[in-house]
Protein backbone atom coordinates (compact mmCIF):
# COMPACT_ATOMS: atom_id res chain seq x y z
CA UNK A 1 0.00 0.00 0.00
CA UNK A 2 3.01 2.76 0.68
CA UNK A 3 4.66 1.89 -2.81
CA UNK A 4 1.06 2.64 -3.98
CA UNK A 5 0.57 5.67 -2.04
CA UNK A 6 4.24 6.93 -3.24
CA UNK A 7 3.83 6.11 -6.76
CA UNK A 8 0.18 7.67 -7.71
CA UNK A 9 -1.14 11.15 -8.00
CA UNK A 10 -4.60 12.18 -6.36
CA UNK A 11 -7.07 11.20 -8.72
CA UNK A 12 -5.61 7.75 -9.71
CA UNK A 13 -5.86 7.08 -5.73
CA UNK A 14 -9.19 7.99 -5.82
CA UNK A 15 -10.47 5.37 -8.10
CA UNK A 16 -8.01 2.83 -7.28
CA UNK A 17 -6.43 3.10 -3.90
CA UNK A 18 -7.53 -0.01 -1.26
CA UNK A 19 -9.33 -2.19 -3.71
CA UNK A 20 -7.99 -5.66 -3.37
CA UNK A 21 -9.45 -7.92 -6.02
CA UNK A 22 -11.29 -11.35 -5.02
CA UNK A 23 -10.60 -14.94 -7.13
CA UNK A 24 -13.81 -13.79 -8.95
CA UNK A 25 -11.45 -11.40 -10.68
CA UNK A 26 -14.42 -8.32 -9.92
CA UNK A 27 -13.54 -4.66 -11.98
CA UNK A 28 -15.94 -2.97 -9.66
CA UNK A 29 -15.48 -2.84 -5.64
CA UNK A 30 -18.13 -5.86 -4.39
CA UNK A 31 -20.15 -5.33 -1.28
CA UNK A 32 -19.40 -8.17 1.22
CA UNK A 33 -23.02 -8.11 2.96
CA UNK A 34 -21.79 -10.58 5.81
CA UNK A 35 -22.06 -10.56 9.36
CA UNK A 36 -19.25 -13.27 10.01
CA UNK A 37 -16.17 -14.99 8.80
CA UNK A 38 -15.31 -19.00 8.78
CA UNK A 39 -12.44 -19.93 9.91
CA UNK A 40 -10.00 -22.74 8.56
CA UNK A 41 -9.71 -24.51 11.67
CA UNK A 42 -9.86 -23.66 15.65
CA UNK A 43 -6.23 -22.12 15.83
CA UNK A 44 -7.03 -20.21 12.75
CA UNK A 45 -9.61 -18.63 14.61
CA UNK A 46 -7.78 -18.01 18.06
CA UNK A 47 -4.76 -16.06 16.41
CA UNK A 48 -7.11 -14.06 14.47
CA UNK A 49 -9.32 -13.01 17.67
CA UNK A 50 -5.73 -12.53 19.43
CA UNK A 51 -4.43 -10.15 17.20
CA UNK A 52 -1.96 -12.79 16.22
CA UNK A 53 -2.61 -13.12 12.56
CA UNK A 54 -4.47 -10.60 10.31
CA UNK A 55 -7.81 -10.69 8.53
CA UNK A 56 -11.95 -10.62 9.61
CA UNK A 57 -13.34 -11.15 12.01
CA UNK A 58 -16.96 -9.87 12.27
CA UNK A 59 -18.14 -7.09 10.20
CA UNK A 60 -18.51 -4.67 13.16
CA UNK A 61 -14.70 -3.99 13.16
CA UNK A 62 -13.41 -5.87 9.93
CA UNK A 63 -15.36 -6.07 7.05
CA UNK A 64 -13.74 -5.81 3.06
CA UNK A 65 -15.51 -2.68 1.91
CA UNK A 66 -15.31 -1.19 4.78
CA UNK A 67 -11.53 -1.67 4.56
CA UNK A 68 -11.10 -0.74 0.89
CA UNK A 69 -12.83 2.50 1.44
CA UNK A 70 -10.44 3.21 4.67
CA UNK A 71 -7.44 2.50 3.11
CA UNK A 72 -8.62 4.79 -0.22
CA UNK A 73 -9.84 7.98 1.74
CA UNK A 74 -6.35 7.01 4.14
CA UNK A 75 -4.13 7.55 0.96
CA UNK A 76 -6.05 10.48 -0.17
CA UNK A 77 -5.50 12.32 2.83
CA UNK A 78 -1.86 10.85 3.43
CA UNK A 79 -2.79 9.23 7.17
CA UNK A 80 -1.46 5.74 8.21
CA UNK A 81 -4.63 4.46 9.08
CA UNK A 82 -8.39 5.21 8.59
CA UNK A 83 -11.47 3.94 10.94
CA UNK A 84 -14.82 4.12 8.89
CA UNK A 85 -17.61 4.69 11.84
CA UNK A 86 -21.92 5.05 10.99
CA UNK A 87 -21.69 8.75 11.35
CA UNK A 88 -20.13 11.60 10.95
CA UNK A 89 -20.86 12.46 14.86
CA UNK A 90 -19.66 9.18 15.63
CA UNK A 91 -16.57 9.82 14.30
CA UNK A 92 -15.93 12.75 16.52
CA UNK A 93 -17.75 10.57 19.78
CA UNK A 94 -15.67 8.16 18.90
CA UNK A 95 -12.31 9.97 18.89
CA UNK A 96 -12.94 11.70 21.95
CA UNK A 97 -14.10 8.70 24.13
CA UNK A 98 -10.65 6.44 22.79
CA UNK A 99 -8.11 9.20 23.52
CA UNK A 100 -9.77 11.26 26.61
CA UNK A 101 -10.88 10.59 30.15
CA UNK A 102 -12.62 12.34 33.17
CA UNK A 103 -10.61 15.23 34.12
CA UNK A 104 -9.50 15.38 30.87
CA UNK A 105 -10.12 19.12 29.08
CA UNK A 106 -10.57 19.79 24.79
CA UNK A 107 -9.96 23.46 23.75
CA UNK A 108 -12.63 23.54 20.63
CA UNK A 109 -13.49 26.40 17.75
CA UNK A 110 -16.53 28.13 18.89
CA UNK A 111 -17.49 27.88 15.32
CA UNK A 112 -18.59 24.38 14.80
CA UNK A 113 -21.32 22.22 14.07
CA UNK A 114 -23.93 22.85 16.79
CA UNK A 115 -24.14 18.78 17.16
CA UNK A 116 -20.67 18.81 17.97
CA UNK A 117 -21.08 21.76 20.39
CA UNK A 118 -23.88 19.54 22.12
CA UNK A 119 -21.66 16.47 22.17
CA UNK A 120 -18.82 18.66 24.25
CA UNK A 121 -21.31 20.59 26.49
CA UNK A 122 -24.06 18.13 27.39
CA UNK A 123 -22.42 14.82 26.94
CA UNK A 124 -18.79 14.98 27.13
CA UNK A 125 -19.04 16.68 30.42
CA UNK A 126 -21.23 14.60 32.17
CA UNK A 127 -18.10 12.10 32.11
CA UNK A 128 -15.51 14.46 33.49
CA UNK A 129 -14.55 16.00 30.15
CA UNK A 130 -14.53 19.91 30.06
CA UNK A 131 -14.30 22.16 26.90
CA UNK A 132 -13.57 25.94 26.57
CA UNK A 133 -14.44 27.48 23.32
CA UNK A 134 -12.16 29.95 21.91
CA UNK A 135 -12.47 31.99 18.51
CA UNK A 136 -11.21 30.52 15.60
CA UNK A 137 -8.84 32.36 14.08
CA UNK A 138 -7.33 33.74 17.29
CA UNK A 139 -4.15 31.90 18.21
CA UNK A 140 -3.72 34.35 21.56
CA UNK A 141 -6.99 32.87 22.76
CA UNK A 142 -6.18 29.16 21.76
CA UNK A 143 -3.06 29.63 23.83
CA UNK A 144 -4.44 31.10 26.85
CA UNK A 145 -7.32 28.67 26.88
CA UNK A 146 -4.98 25.64 27.02
CA UNK A 147 -4.84 24.32 30.93
CA UNK A 148 -2.06 21.21 31.80
CA UNK A 149 -4.43 18.55 31.69
CA UNK A 150 -5.85 19.68 27.90
CA UNK A 151 -5.54 16.67 25.77
CA UNK A 152 -7.07 17.71 22.54
CA UNK A 153 -7.74 20.75 20.56
CA UNK A 154 -10.53 20.23 17.88
CA UNK A 155 -11.71 22.97 15.27
CA UNK A 156 -13.78 22.75 12.10
CA UNK A 157 -11.99 25.03 8.68
CA UNK A 158 -13.82 26.48 6.89
CA UNK A 159 -16.25 26.79 9.56
CA UNK A 160 -19.68 26.36 9.06
CA UNK A 161 -21.28 28.28 8.03
CA UNK A 162 -19.32 30.93 8.11
CA UNK A 163 -16.68 29.84 6.53
CA UNK A 164 -14.16 31.01 8.74
CA UNK A 165 -10.66 29.83 8.33
CA UNK A 166 -7.81 28.74 10.92
CA UNK A 167 -3.99 28.71 10.08
CA UNK A 168 -3.58 24.99 10.75
CA UNK A 169 0.23 24.69 10.87
CA UNK A 170 -0.09 27.66 13.30
CA UNK A 171 -2.05 25.82 15.67
CA UNK A 172 -0.74 22.38 14.42
CA UNK A 173 2.96 23.89 16.34
CA UNK A 174 1.13 25.68 19.57
CA UNK A 175 -0.75 21.46 20.02
CA UNK A 176 2.20 19.71 19.98
CA UNK A 177 4.47 22.49 22.31
CA UNK A 178 2.22 21.37 24.95
CA UNK A 179 1.97 17.93 24.42
CA UNK A 180 -1.68 18.19 22.65
CA UNK A 181 -3.31 16.59 19.69
CA UNK A 182 -4.84 18.27 17.33
CA UNK A 183 -8.39 17.14 15.05
CA UNK A 184 -9.33 19.00 12.18
CA UNK A 185 -12.74 18.31 10.44
CA UNK A 186 -11.93 18.35 6.96
CA UNK A 187 -15.73 18.06 5.99
CA UNK A 188 -16.14 21.19 3.52
CA UNK A 189 -12.83 20.73 1.80
CA UNK A 190 -11.81 17.26 1.81
CA UNK A 191 -9.10 15.76 0.66
CA UNK A 192 -9.58 16.81 -2.87
CA UNK A 193 -9.03 20.95 -1.39
CA UNK A 194 -7.14 20.31 1.64
CA UNK A 195 -4.74 17.49 3.34
CA UNK A 196 -5.01 19.06 7.25
CA UNK A 197 -2.07 15.96 8.23
CA UNK A 198 0.62 17.63 6.05
CA UNK A 199 -0.35 21.18 7.60
CA UNK A 200 0.78 19.28 11.27
CA UNK A 201 -2.69 18.09 12.44
CA UNK A 202 -2.40 14.75 14.14
CA UNK A 203 -6.48 13.44 13.44
CA UNK A 204 -8.78 14.32 10.31
CA UNK A 205 -12.10 13.65 10.93
CA UNK A 206 -15.06 13.44 7.96
CA UNK A 207 -18.54 13.43 7.89
CA UNK A 208 -19.13 11.27 4.44
CA UNK A 209 -22.43 11.79 4.36
CA UNK A 210 -21.36 15.33 2.80
CA UNK A 211 -18.86 15.77 -0.21
CA UNK A 212 -17.43 12.31 -0.02
CA UNK A 213 -20.79 10.64 -1.18
CA UNK A 214 -21.35 13.80 -3.21
CA UNK A 215 -25.32 13.06 -3.91
CA UNK A 216 -27.10 12.65 -0.62
CA UNK A 217 -27.37 9.05 -0.28
CA UNK A 218 -25.80 7.26 2.65
CA UNK A 219 -24.83 8.56 6.22
CA UNK A 220 -21.08 7.85 7.43
CA UNK A 221 -17.72 9.32 9.24
CA UNK A 222 -14.65 8.45 9.31
CA UNK A 223 -11.29 9.09 11.91
CA UNK A 224 -7.69 9.64 10.18
CA UNK A 225 -4.59 9.73 11.62
CA UNK A 226 -0.98 7.83 13.09
CA UNK A 227 -1.54 3.84 13.35
CA UNK A 228 -0.65 4.24 17.38
CA UNK A 229 -3.75 6.95 17.70
CA UNK A 230 -6.33 6.36 15.21
CA UNK A 231 -5.81 2.22 14.22
CA UNK A 232 -4.76 1.48 17.94
CA UNK A 233 -6.85 3.37 19.87
CA UNK A 234 -9.85 4.65 18.24
CA UNK A 235 -10.31 1.27 16.40
CA UNK A 236 -10.36 -0.22 19.30
CA UNK A 237 -13.19 1.67 20.82
CA UNK A 238 -15.08 1.04 17.35
CA UNK A 239 -14.22 -2.72 17.85
CA UNK A 240 -15.91 -2.49 21.46
CA UNK A 241 -18.66 0.27 21.49
CA UNK A 242 -19.91 -0.89 17.73
CA UNK A 243 -20.85 2.44 15.93
CA UNK A 244 -19.48 1.13 12.61
CA UNK A 245 -20.50 1.81 8.87
CA UNK A 246 -22.50 -0.54 6.85
CA UNK A 247 -21.02 -2.26 3.71
CA UNK A 248 -23.31 -0.62 1.71
CA UNK A 249 -22.62 2.44 2.99
CA UNK A 250 -18.93 2.20 2.37
CA UNK A 251 -19.31 0.93 -1.68
CA UNK A 252 -22.01 4.20 -1.77
CA UNK A 253 -18.68 6.31 -0.16
CA UNK A 254 -15.80 4.64 -3.05
CA UNK A 255 -17.97 5.56 -5.86
CA UNK A 256 -18.30 8.64 -4.61
CA UNK A 257 -14.59 9.27 -4.10
CA UNK A 258 -14.15 8.17 -7.74
CA UNK A 259 -15.41 11.52 -8.54
CA UNK A 260 -14.07 13.75 -5.70
CA UNK A 261 -11.83 15.87 -7.70
CA UNK A 262 -14.07 16.65 -10.29
CA UNK A 263 -16.78 17.43 -8.35
CA UNK A 264 -15.17 20.06 -5.74
CA UNK A 265 -14.02 21.95 -8.63
CA UNK A 266 -17.00 21.99 -9.92
CA UNK A 267 -18.95 22.93 -6.84
CA UNK A 268 -15.82 25.52 -6.13
CA UNK A 269 -16.81 27.04 -9.17
CA UNK A 270 -20.24 27.60 -8.67
CA UNK A 271 -19.93 28.87 -5.49
CA UNK A 272 -17.66 31.93 -6.16
CA UNK A 273 -19.60 32.73 -9.15
CA UNK A 274 -22.94 32.42 -7.07
CA UNK A 275 -20.52 34.53 -3.84
CA UNK A 276 -19.74 37.22 -6.50
CA UNK A 277 -23.38 37.52 -7.48
CA UNK A 278 -24.90 37.85 -3.68
CA UNK A 279 -21.71 40.39 -3.04
CA UNK A 280 -23.28 42.95 -5.85
CA UNK A 281 -26.97 42.37 -4.43
CA UNK A 282 -27.95 45.69 -2.31
CA UNK A 283 -30.53 43.44 0.36
CA UNK A 284 -27.02 41.13 1.02
CA UNK A 285 -25.55 43.14 3.92
CA UNK A 286 -22.41 40.45 4.30
CA UNK A 287 -21.21 37.20 1.66
CA UNK A 288 -18.99 34.52 3.51
CA UNK A 289 -16.74 32.78 1.47
CA UNK A 290 -13.13 32.45 1.58
CA UNK A 291 -12.70 33.02 -2.15
CA UNK A 292 -14.11 35.82 -2.53
CA UNK A 293 -11.03 38.70 -1.52
CA UNK A 294 -13.24 40.64 0.50
CA UNK A 295 -13.20 37.61 2.92
CA UNK A 296 -10.80 38.47 5.37
CA UNK A 297 -8.34 35.01 5.70
CA UNK A 298 -8.41 35.06 1.24
CA UNK A 299 -4.76 34.77 1.50
CA UNK A 300 -4.67 31.96 3.90
CA UNK A 301 -7.22 29.99 1.89
CA UNK A 302 -5.36 30.25 -1.10
CA UNK A 303 -2.08 28.80 0.96
CA UNK A 304 -3.11 26.26 2.77
CA UNK A 305 -6.12 25.04 0.16
CA UNK A 306 -6.33 24.21 -3.18
CA UNK A 307 -9.70 25.32 -4.30
CA UNK A 308 -12.42 27.39 -2.12
CA UNK A 309 -15.17 24.61 -1.54
CA UNK A 310 -19.25 24.68 -2.16
CA UNK A 311 -20.30 25.96 1.14
CA UNK A 312 -21.14 30.03 1.34
CA UNK A 313 -23.32 31.97 3.85
CA UNK A 314 -24.96 35.55 3.37
CA UNK A 315 -26.51 37.51 5.74
CA UNK A 316 -29.69 39.77 4.53
CA UNK A 317 -30.73 43.42 5.81
CA UNK A 318 -34.10 42.45 6.74
CA UNK A 319 -33.25 39.61 9.43
CA UNK A 320 -34.71 36.23 10.07
CA UNK A 321 -38.06 37.52 8.15
CA UNK A 322 -36.11 38.31 5.06
CA UNK A 323 -34.35 34.82 5.59
CA UNK A 324 -37.12 32.98 5.74
CA UNK A 325 -38.91 34.65 2.73
CA UNK A 326 -35.83 34.06 0.44
CA UNK A 327 -36.25 30.39 1.69
CA UNK A 328 -39.65 29.86 1.18
CA UNK A 329 -39.49 32.01 -2.44
CA UNK A 330 -36.95 29.59 -3.73
CA UNK A 331 -38.11 26.75 -5.99
CA UNK A 332 -35.01 24.62 -7.25
CA UNK A 333 -32.99 25.02 -4.56
CA UNK A 334 -34.03 22.48 -1.85
CA UNK A 335 -34.53 23.37 1.59
CA UNK A 336 -32.78 21.00 3.54
CA UNK A 337 -30.15 21.22 6.08
CA UNK A 338 -27.86 18.84 4.52
CA UNK A 339 -24.87 19.40 2.25
CA UNK A 340 -22.24 18.13 0.01
CA UNK A 341 -25.10 16.90 -2.76
CA UNK A 342 -25.11 17.54 -6.57
CA UNK A 343 -28.25 19.19 -5.42
CA UNK A 344 -27.82 22.95 -3.99
CA UNK A 345 -29.47 23.28 -0.30
CA UNK A 346 -30.28 26.18 1.56
CA UNK A 347 -31.19 26.08 4.87
CA UNK A 348 -31.70 29.29 7.74
CA UNK A 349 -28.99 28.08 10.35
CA UNK A 350 -30.67 30.32 13.49
CA UNK A 351 -33.69 27.85 13.60
CA UNK A 352 -31.76 24.48 11.89
CA UNK A 353 -28.23 23.70 12.39
CA UNK A 354 -27.62 25.72 15.43
CA UNK A 355 -31.27 26.25 16.60
CA UNK A 356 -29.82 24.53 20.35
CA UNK A 357 -27.41 26.59 20.90
CA UNK A 358 -28.47 29.40 22.86
CA UNK A 359 -29.05 33.51 21.79
CA UNK A 360 -25.97 33.84 23.41
CA UNK A 361 -23.80 31.11 22.24
CA UNK A 362 -25.61 31.83 18.90
CA UNK A 363 -24.55 35.48 19.17
CA UNK A 364 -20.87 34.22 20.09
CA UNK A 365 -20.35 32.15 17.02
CA UNK A 366 -21.72 34.81 14.85
CA UNK A 367 -24.79 33.28 13.80
CA UNK A 368 -27.23 36.26 13.19
CA UNK A 369 -31.02 36.07 12.39
CA UNK A 370 -30.41 37.38 8.68
CA UNK A 371 -28.21 34.54 8.03
CA UNK A 372 -28.45 32.41 5.18
CA UNK A 373 -26.42 28.76 3.96
CA UNK A 374 -26.43 27.59 0.75
CA UNK A 375 -24.32 24.00 -0.20
CA UNK A 376 -23.71 25.06 -3.96
CA UNK A 377 -24.77 22.36 -5.82
CA UNK A 378 -24.00 21.83 -9.93
CA UNK A 379 -26.53 22.68 -11.25
CA UNK A 380 -26.45 25.89 -13.87
CA UNK A 381 -25.06 28.78 -12.03
CA UNK A 382 -27.69 31.46 -14.01
CA UNK A 383 -30.29 28.99 -12.54
CA UNK A 384 -29.70 29.12 -9.25
CA UNK A 385 -29.09 33.11 -9.62
CA UNK A 386 -32.81 33.43 -10.78
CA UNK A 387 -33.90 30.59 -8.14
CA UNK A 388 -32.48 33.25 -5.18
CA UNK A 389 -33.72 36.53 -7.15
CA UNK A 390 -36.99 35.70 -6.37
CA UNK A 391 -36.43 35.67 -2.50
CA UNK A 392 -33.66 38.63 -2.39
CA UNK A 393 -35.81 41.19 -4.29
Amino acid sequence: MSDFKDDYNFDTLAVRAGQSRTAEGEHSEPIFTTSSYVFASAAEAAARFSGEQPGNIYSRFTNPTVRTFEQRLAALEGAESCVATASGMSAILSTCLSLLKSGDHIVSSRSIFGSTTMLFTNYLARLGIETSFVELENIQAWAAAIRPETRLMFLETPSNPLTELADIQQLADLAHQNDILLAVDNCFCTPALQQPIKHGADIVIHSATKFLDGQGRCVGGAVLGRKDIVGEQVFGFLRTAGPAMSPFNAWVFLKGLETLSLRMKAHSANALALAQWLEDQTEVKQVYYPGLESHGQHQLAKRQQTGFGGLLSFELRGGKDAGWKLIDATRLISITANLGDTKSTITHPATTTHNRLTPEQRQQAGIADGLIRIAVGLEDIEDLKADLSRGIR
